[in-house]
């Protein structure tokens, strides 16, 4: 009897496993094929998106020409502690971005269950693909300050005929008119010297790092633009702003430094501006046919949000607080890495608290 009775009892269970799991099932594949959500408006988000359209364009515009703007201000010349305080703020701010907010987007992209388990779930894409982006930006970032450089000496003195001016004139001063008078007049010649020689450097990490920004704003913007949730897009542009306004900053130091012409500084300061607003608008116009849970959308964003998230974390730590912390600055005062380095841990502490909403 107890055997026939469990007998019986065996396909009930099994109906209602069967129904259990049924919902689930049937959720999963509605999550992955459309959005269900009850904060969804299509046209409030519609005004919420040309708000942060106009926002964002102002904050970026603001940002990024901030430094520029500002080079007459004493206070905030190149060469000044200020100067270099605030870079290392917005350094902060460029290496969480890539941390916090690219890279953590990544991996949840591509480890999505709308993703087929072989071989997204099967290998982390999102490291691979970051650390490949960082080799590549290193390969670019060496080779095109090797060319630049190479540029800028043709027709210039020759690199041994300068170091052998300054070597003569150093032997000169030392027998003229002592320590005192040599330590001066040699350190200004080395420190025109370096500022000529680090020029094609600055100038290519410029370029680099306004690439790199401009693929992060634009997957961003294309995030926003094709997203139907109001209560997502409210978070995303206030910190949107936040986040672009010191993102241009580090930027348009990057900029100043550079000492490009009037026109090059308008061209970088107009694509970083309208990067973000320009996927934005690209967004809106896929709204229809662009799904965010598609695993066509996420394997293409999460992928783009890889390589960006490993470009950013390499111009961060290597060609802004390497550069400047190693720099010859920062290395004769320790009160000022102090500063600079309260700086960093600021910036990158503010972007990280954004991330509760971004």
């Amino acid at each position: 009897m107890a055997t026939k009775s469990h007998m019986k009892l065996t396909p009930i269970i099994f109906i209602i496993f069967i129904s259990i799991l049924t919902p689930q099932v049937h959720s999963e594949s509605d999550e992955c094929g459309s959005e269900t959500n009850s904060c969804n408006d299509k046209s409030g988000a519609v005004s919420l998106k040309v708000i942060a359209i106009t926002t964002i364009l102002v904050t970026s515009m603001i940002g990024v020409s901030l430094p520029l703007a500002t080079r007459s201000i004493p206070a905030l010349h190149p060469d000044r502690n200020l100067f270099v305080i605030v870079k290392c703020f917005a350094a902060g701010i460029i290496l969480a971005t890539g941390f916090m907010h690219v890279l953590p987007d990544s991996f949840d992209m591509l480890s999505s269950n709308c993703l087929k388990e072989n071989p997204w779930h099967k290998f982390p894409f999102s490291g691979f693909v970051a650390m490949l982006s960082a080799i590549v930006t290193l390969m670019v970032d060496s080779m095109a300050t090797s060319i630049y450089s190479k540029r800028c000496r043709t027709g210039v003195i020759p690199e041994n005929g300068t170091v052998a001016a300054v070597e003569v004139d150093q032997e000169m001063a030392a027998v003229g008119a002592g320590h005192g008078h040599f330590h001066a007049h040699s350190h200004d010649i080395v420190k025109g010297g370096n500022e000529d020689s680090q020029l094609p450097r600055y100038r290519v990490v410029a370029m680099v790092l306004e690439l790199g920004i401009i693929v992060h704003s634009v997957v961003i913007g294309l995030s926003l633009g094709a997203s139907n949730n109001t209560c997502t897009i409210k978070g995303l542009v206030a910190a949107l702003c936040f986040h672009q306004m010191f993102e241009g900053m580090g930027l348009g130091g990057c900029i100043l430094q550079a000492e490009y012409k009037f026109m090059k500084k308008a061209i970088m300061v107009f694509f970083f501006s309208t990067t973000t607003p320009f996927g934005i608008a690209i967004g809106m116009a896929l709204t229809k046919s662009y799904k965010e849970n598609s695993p066509r959308s996420l394997i293409t964003v999460g992928l783009l949000n890889a390589s960006s998230a490993g470009l950013l974390i390499y111009m961060a730590l290597v060609d802004l607080l390497a550069a400047d912390f190693m720099g010859p600055k920062l290395q004769r005062s320790i009160k000022l890495q102090i500063k600079s380095y309260m700086a960093v841990l600021l910036g990158a502490g503010g972007m990280s608290v954004l991330a509760k909403w971004a």
